[in-house]
């Protein structure tokens, strides 16, 4: 199967279930024999995690680009829990990430490409919004390209043709209940 044209999507808002609905998309496409492949940023993971199962079918190609600091039971790059060098190493980490997906992206060997918490390296200051724009600008027409993260910018939700704001109305971690695994990761 190929696309004839490619879409831009975006999964944003402060909700739970941005990656999860990115995951799903990849998912289905690889079921209709689509070539996907998964880049995360923000997340540090091992091969025990996420799309441990995915890979090992080998229909999803994953990479990940984030610092494996624990924060809680999660491995995440923090802004308000690192320090300046920190920072600094998140960065690096995040420029590794993006040179990554621009190849991905204009090699051409992908029908589906998703930048998963992409939108988070922006608003911490670990990406500019302006390269990431020309990437999205320079997507092969067949490519699907997907874009996660709370906090889109008007630019980019005008260059996308999907948007999906997901909100949270309830949460069980504003009385106390961390993310639990199987669950929540």
């Amino acid at each position: 199967m190929k696309l004839e044209k490619g879409l831009v999507h975006i999964y944003t808002g402060e909700g739970k279930g941005k990656t999860t609905s990115a995951l799903g998309l990849a998912l289905r496409a690889a079921r209709y024999g689509l070539r996907v492949c998964f880049v995360q940023f923000m997340k540090g993971v091992t091969e025990e995690d996420t799309l441990k199962s995915v890979r090992a079918r080998g229909k999803i190609d994953y990479a990940y680009f984030g610092h494996a600091r624990p924060v809680g039971k999660w491995k995440w790059v923090y802004k308000r829990k690192v320090d300046a060098g920190a920072q600094e190493e998140d960065k690096i980490i995040a420029s590794r990430g993006f040179e990554f997906a621009k190849k991905v992206v204009g090699g051409g060997k992908y029908d589906l490409v998703v930048l998963d918490e992409i939108l988070m390296a922006i608003w911490f200051g670990l990406l500019h919004e302006d390269d990431v724009l020309t990437l999205v600008k320079s997507k092969p027409a067949f490519m699907e390209l997907v874009l996660t993260g709370r906090r889109a910018s008007k630019k980019l939700i005008e260059l996308a043709d999907y948007v999906s704001e997901v909100q949270k109305v309830k949460h069980p971690y504003d009385k106390g209940i961390l993310a639990r695994e199987g669950i929540d990761y």
